[in-house]
């Protein structure tokens, strides 16, 4: 890191911070006209200030005046170069109250400045993100204007990936216990905070050069000096100062920002890839999941057969995953704020406002408590688009049909950020641009807007806030505007107990997130301000207690004797928090709460089963130990679905010998025996891929599947274990002595046999019994058979007969869900008929062989040089009655004998 430090130290002594330059496009400024704004009909937009007062906003923040703070990007990607003295930060005045900026002026602009995406202002200090530096400015004279005689510049953190890359720094925010919080793309970053602990947040994305300061693809999977692996695309939190940083959110896309509630939840959204972008409640330390665990594979390369893309792209069935909250699809989200209290109206309290960019739209949200996370519906709380005519995106092909820049059409609208001003209106800011995604740019005249949104008539008043009194400072803390919030909570903080009494006032406020402000601020105003909060996790609302747990925890106060009374709360979203504390406790100290958690846990609820994963990390095998000693599942054949989950989340290899009985047992069914592989295939250790390798042996019942994981693993988390070389030894795969076999399945030999016919036949159990004989190539039957189709034992037992008799008759007519077949067609002309175990994208260089199953269990492995062409199945892969000489009786029978098979 001195490396870099310094490397940032000569590029700033290179670019000196110069007086405002008279730079001006050759072209006439345009913008969206309010009237095209579609929005709820209490509301109204207006224009607050537009071109040439600012040029393409990338983020923007609002000080306790209401001054207006913006990072401009004209020198964005393909334009860097074109403001020869750098990209600027803006201030903006509405100096007589009318509701429109009437100044504006350069605070500083810098050589160095290459869009920069963020800003966040805490009285005079305010805060950029440039990569790779995380600066903070004093403007020590309060005079809005940088001047390096008198003012202060710091590097507060650096080595964030990368320079003019817009995957790279973005904004900060604070949060409701006094922490700054911000996020970077998956650019990667290697970092040293100011206590000396250092982070590595590798993968597969990005390069190396000038642009590129941190080598993060050299530290894709090592230790940060916080004893875990991360990776990149991440959100901090830290102090103000830099020191004390935590890793809260990783394995992200592309997250423009995050936004924290007064109750301590944090949401984002995400990524400007189509068809997955996202809004989210960050899960405390969860990863999103466009990584893989060790950063060594994107989401495509493990991806699952038939996998919709949208569990795709944040790996949703893997563990080690957080919920992706509301996957809407094609966008390119940026700038989310979260509106608490101000001027449009109490219907309007608690609303998460998100902008997307390609939508034209911003998003709204009403957050609820839905188990371990939030239950996320969506609607358009304002949209230039409302027709939905997307055009200049990616996910509708890139480049827009409409270039010409005089037309000014509904999705030139490209909002980038959106806040809330301490008058109580929203405020948000448009790009302006015929496209948006792929680095694109084509508004040559650099417009920008700011639009305030507020109810009818609105005249803005600001309250004054004077940090220096009590009063003031509860003004502060009571501001809509989310940073002017920290100047209040600051002061009163320092008060100590002086500040109890008017902030026990604030405790009783009606407004829900206005009283949550106060919560945070008693765990540091004397002990008797530590015992209100205490007294809170007795309240009887939940979201009551958990913003109380918070702030005991953020401040520091022992937390265990709670967290062991709570684990037993009614809330899973009380229970979430107690989970996320126990992380990088002594398993000593904390297994009997994971006991009590995991009792009450619903395993099916991805957040909740996640926050013991993430409460367990680096002592999952002793935490798992604890928990089948106590929660006493039985023989590992005898667990129940619950510890089953538990198992697989908590991947510790102290579970790797009874996931293994498990599979080899035939008494279980095919689904929970393919589910115990699936487990022992994320846990990272070289046992578990020695016992897949077993399992992936030639004749192995469950080859299929271990070989398919052998597959994903091996340039993966198991990349470490020398499996090349044991594939080939143990003759599962060797792509230089391989053999493929076509296996295709037949058509069907005669016509569909008619259903009504043989329902007017009368079946008989025990020749039906004999007659099942033909169906051991692709079913187990007792100890007989293959596990290849369906379980049927059971199967026939709540169906209709004309159900089970069609089912036989006429394969096709419905396929069995998993079941769905692929074809592949091979170079040299064969087929081959089965169920792929793994998705091998064949456009990917790091594509595996396609593992795919055929009738009778022949497992192959198949190279994608092999292959000319990968599709669906458009029939089902079983036989059909003519080919396996099935007569109609024969299948009557057959049907007879099914009902009785369980």
């Amino acid at each position: 890191m001195k490396l870099i430090q310094l490397l940032t130290f000569f590029i700033t002594a290179a670019n000196p911070l110069g007086a405002e330059d008279v730079w001006k496009p050759d072209h006439t400024p345009k913008s969206i006209p309010p009237e095209m704004f579609k929005l709820d009909p209490s509301l109204e937009v207006t224009v607050w200030a537009t071109t040439p007062q600012l040029y393409n906003p990338t983020n923007m923040d609002i000080d306790q005046k209401g001054r207006i703070w913006v990072t401009e990007g004209v020198n964005y990607r393909g334009n860097n170069g074109q403001r020869p003295a750098g990209d600027r930060v803006v201030v903006l005045q509405d100096t007589n109250g009318d509701g429109k900026c009437d100044q504006s002026h350069t605070f500083v602009q810098e050589t160095g400045f290459i869009a920069p995406l963020g800003i966040a202002v805490f009285d005079n200090v305010i805060y950029v993100s440039q990569p790779p530096d995380l600066l903070a400015y004093t403007d020590v004279n309060r005079d809005l204007k940088f001047d390096p005689e008198v003012d202060k510049r710091e590097v507060i953190l650096t080595g964030f990936n990368a320079v003019n890359h817009d995957h790279g720094l973005h904004s900060l925010v604070a949060g409701p216990g006094g922490k700054f919080y911000f996020n970077n793309g998956n650019c990667g970053a290697v970092f040293t905070d100011n206590s000396g602990k250092s982070f590595y947040l590798g993968g597969t994305y990005g390069n190396r050069g000038p642009n590129w300061p941190a080598d993060h693809l050299s530290t894709t999977g090592k230790t940060s000096d916080d004893g875990h692996v991360w990776i990149s695309g991440f959100a901090v939190r830290m102090n103000p100062d830099g020191s004390e940083a935590e890793i809260v959110s990783h394995g992200l896309r592309n997250s423009y920002e995050q936004i924290l509630t007064s109750f301590g939840d944090m949401f984002q959204n995400d990524n400007d890839d189509p068809k997955g972008c996202r809004t989210s409640f960050a899960l405390e330390y969860g990863c999103a999941g466009y990584f893989t665990r060790s950063g060594k594979q994107r989401n495509k390369a493990v991806r699952r057969p038939g996998q919709p893309y949208d569990r795709v792209h944040w790996r949703q069935d893997d563990p080690g995953t957080m919920d992706a909250g509301d996957v809407y699809g094609g966008g390119a989200p940026t700038g989310i704020t979260f509106y608490e209290n101000g001027a449009l109206g109490e219907k309007w309290n608690g609303s998460l406002l998100s902008c997307d960019t390609a939508l034209n739209t911003i998003l709204g949200y009403r957050p609820k408590p839905a188990a371990g996370t939030f239950e996320l519906n969506r609607f358009h709380f304002l949209t230039a688009n409302p027709l939905k005519r997307y055009d200049g995106a990616d996910f509708v092909g890139g480049g827009p049909k409409n270039r010409d820049i005089e037309k000014i059409a509904p999705s030139f609208f490209r909002p980038s950020d959106i806040t809330v001003g301490p008058d109580g209106a929203i405020y948000f800011c448009d790009w302006f641009d015929p496209r948006v995604g792929g680095s694109g740019h084509m508004d040559s005249s650099f417009s920008g807007t700011i639009y305030r949104v507020a109810q009818h008539g609105f005249k803005p008043v600001i309250p004054a806030v004077n940090t220096a009194t009590l009063a003031g400072q509860i003004a502060a803390l009571r501001s809509p505007a989310v940073n002017v919030r920290y100047l209040g909570f600051r002061g009163l903080r320092a008060a100590g107990e002086r500040a109890l009494p008017v902030v026990t006032t604030l405790l009783t406020d009606r407004n829900p997130w206005i009283a949550a402000r106060a919560v945070w601020l008693l765990p540091h105003l004397g002990q008797e301000g530590v015992q209100k909060c205490l007294s809170l996790l007795n309240s009887t609302d939940s979201q009551q207690r958990v913003v109380a747990y918070r702030a005991l925890r953020r401040a520091g106060h022992p937390i265990l004797p709670h967290a062991r009374r709570l684990a037993t709360d009614s809330s899973p979203q009380v229970r979430r928090e107690i989970a996320l504390s126990l992380r990088d406790l002594p398993a000593a100290e904390t297994a009997e709460i994971f006991v009590e958690l995991a009792q009450r846990c619903d395993t099916e609820d991805k957040n909740s089963l996640e926050a013991i994963g993430l409460g367990a990390a680096n002592k999952e095998s002793a935490i798992w130990k604890v928990l089948r000693a106590k929660l006493q599942p039985g023989p590992p054949s005898e667990w129940p679905d619950s510890f089953a989950r538990l198992t697989w989340r908590l991947w510790g290899p102290a579970s790797i010998n009874d996931l293994r009985k498990r599979i080899l047992d035939r008494s279980l069914s095919l689904e929970k025996r393919r589910f115990a592989v699936e487990s022992i295939a994320f846990i990272d250790d070289e046992k578990a891929a020695k016992v897949m390798l077993e399992l992936a042996t030639p004749g192995s019942p469950l080859a299929g599947e271990a070989t398919a994981w052998l597959m994903r693993n091996v340039t993966g988390e198991w990349s470490k274990y020398n499996l090349r070389a044991a594939l080939k030894e143990r003759n599962i795969y060797d792509p230089e002595s391989l053999v493929i076999s076509p296996s295709p399945v037949p058509l069907p030999a005669a016509p569909t046999p008619e259903v009504n016919e043989i329902l007017n036949l009368e079946g008989d159990p025990a020749r039906g019994k004999i007659a099942a004989a033909k169906c051991l190539l692709c079913h187990k039957i007792d100890d007989l058979g293959t596990d290849y189709g369906p379980n049927l034992q059971g199967w026939a037992r709540n169906q209709e007969r004309e159900v089970i008799i069609r089912a036989i008759a006429d394969p096709s007519a419905e396929i069995a869900l998993g079941y769905g077949g692929t074809e592949v067609i091979l170079k040299s002309g064969g087929r081959i008929h089965g169920i792929a175990f793994n998705n091998s994208d064949l456009g990917r260089d790091d594509s595996p062989p396609v593992v795919i199953q055929s009738a009778g269990g022949q497992t192959q492995l198949i190279p994608k040089e092999r292959i000319e062409k990968r599709q669906g199945l458009k029939r089902s892969l079983m036989y059909d009655p003519g080919t396996l000489g099935l007569t109609n009786q024969d299948i009557a029978d057959l049907a007879a004998w099914l009902r009785t098979y369980r």
